[in-house]
């Protein structure tokens, strides 16, 4: 058995890496495009895309800094459970960007940390 994938038409699936960032170029069918914001840079997402996908494509690791150390802290578990990809959304602070569909429009920033 090989490993070979096929495509919807029946010929081998030709998934290609868009230039400059981790989005798949091609093979696969998409709605329109969109943008929603991060930290005021603008962020290409497609329908059904979670905000932490749309961020890893663009190639941001780091979604937020940790309390204690300030330390980068990004997508981890993928499934909701670990709360390390928390930002804040339209100003609501604590939503998980792997749980979270991207919108087109919306406002995504690092959660701000608190003065000592």
């Amino acid at each position: 058995m090989t490993g070979s994938r096929k495509s919807r038409a029946g010929g081998p699936a030709r998934l290609q890496m868009a230039p400059n960032t981790f989005r798949i170029a091609g093979g696969v069918e998409r709605g329109a495009r969109f943008t929603f914001s991060f930290e005021d840079r603008e962020i290409e997402a497609y329908p059904g895309e979670t905000v932490a996908g749309a961020l890893l494509a663009a190639g941001i690791l780091a979604f937020r800094l940790s309390e204690k150390e300030g330390e980068p802290r990004g997508y981890f578990c993928g499934m909701g459970i670990c709360f390390e990809c928390r930002v804040m959304i339209d100003d609501q602070s604590n939503q998980k960007a792997c749980a979270t569909f991207a919108e087109p429009g919306m406002k995504v920033r690092m959660p701000r940390l608190l003065a000592r």
